[in-house]
């Protein structure tokens, strides 16, 4: 059976193929359990499970989001009406479960996570990484760039400029992924582009570093005098520019807290319509590898964060097979 045509009716969840447990994969879409079957798919989902070092507030559950998320897009099918197209006719997409975690060792983890999305990347698969905290994010480019000959682009979705060399001992903690990745060789840094910038939880040498990095930094301030599309083309073009790779990061709190309950509180944020949107067009002009972090499951009973995510991803898709169709028109009818 084509598990991307079961339809929408109830019970669908049950009739679903399962990562573990009653947790079904990513959109009903194929599950994958080894490296052989890595090959001939176009995206490849796969969980991180992992919460390190507390920063902010106390523990907060994101380790168990990859489930949650997981849950929600049981939901839903490959096809959006706003662009008239389902992706399922473009992309061959898989499951590949969880990746192994080391609970409280981080270095351990950071390895187990690099090695396994390169061998998603060697198969010839985009990685779609669900998180999980924010660190694992330069060692997922780090298995990119094992198979790029070229440097790597990323545009990077947050409130916050995740810059910090470290957290008291930590080296890897959800506050640094964004020195670590400026500071991969075989990431370009005039290439690294931040968007959504905003609020009193960064600092100013944080910002300070950022450009003294060579990183394009858009506050939401920006954005709204500049214009959402015009960001998103700028980022497009610098991320791309001397690059052979773009990787996308995008972490929950870009997002407005009113429409983000199950992530952090920062506000005065993106409305979700300005993240999809951003995603479509992101994904047609090509996605490398891809991840969504930081939802909190303990504070998000309904799990309307988890729904989030699975539409972030969903629109990126959406976005990379819009890149695979020679036209395009979007669709005027009610």
């Amino acid at each position: 059976m084509d598990r991307s045509r079961v339809p929408m009716v109830a019970g669908r969840k049950q009739s679903l193929p399962r990562v573990y447990g009653d947790t079904p994969t990513f959109l009903g879409v194929p599950r994958i359990s080894d490296g052989k079957e890595l090959g001939g798919n176009d995206v490849v989902i796969v969980g991180v499970p992992w919460e390190g070092t507390i920063t902010w507030g106390g523990y907060s559950g994101c380790e168990l989001s990859p489930k949650t998320i997981r849950h929600a897009a049981a939901r839903y099918g490959g096809y959006l009406p706003e662009v008239d197209l389902d992706f399922f006719d473009y992309l061959r997409i898989a499951d590949a479960g969880d990746i192994c975690v080391v609970p409280g060792n981080e270095i351990a983890t950071m390895q187990s996570i690099e090695n396994r999305t390169a061998e998603i990347v060697s198969a010839g698969a985009i990685p779609f990484l669900l998180g999980g905290d924010h660190s694992f994010t330069p060692a997922a480019i780090k298995a990119l760039a094992r198979s790029v000959e070229g440097k790597i682009g990323v545009i990077h979705f947050d409130a916050h400029l995740d810059n910090a060399e470290n957290f008291g001992e930590d080296l890897y903690p959800r506050c640094s992924p964004l020195h670590h990745i400026a500071n991969n060789p075989n990431v370009k840094k005039t290439s690294i582009v931040q968007i959504g910038i905003r609020g009193p939880r960064n600092s100013k040498r944080q910002m300070e570093h950022s450009r003294e990095l060579g990183i394009k930094v858009f506050t939401m301030e920006a954005i709204r005098t500049i214009g959402l599309n015009t960001v998103i083309d700028e980022a497009i073009k610098t991320a791309s520019e001397g690059t052979k790779a773009l990787y996308v990061t995008i972490c929950s709190d870009v997002i407005d807290a009113a429409f983000n309950p199950g992530g952090p509180c920062d506000f005065d944020g993106f409305t979700p319509q300005e993240l999809f949107h951003s995603l479509r067009t992101i994904g047609k002009h090509g996605i490398s590898g891809l991840d969504f972090v930081e939802i909190y499951p303990l504070q998000d009973p309904n799990g309307f964060s988890s729904h989030l995510a699975a539409w972030t991803l969903i629109n990126a898709l959406a976005g990379m097979a819009l890149g695979k169709r020679k036209t395009y028109a979007p669709s005027k009818s009610l």
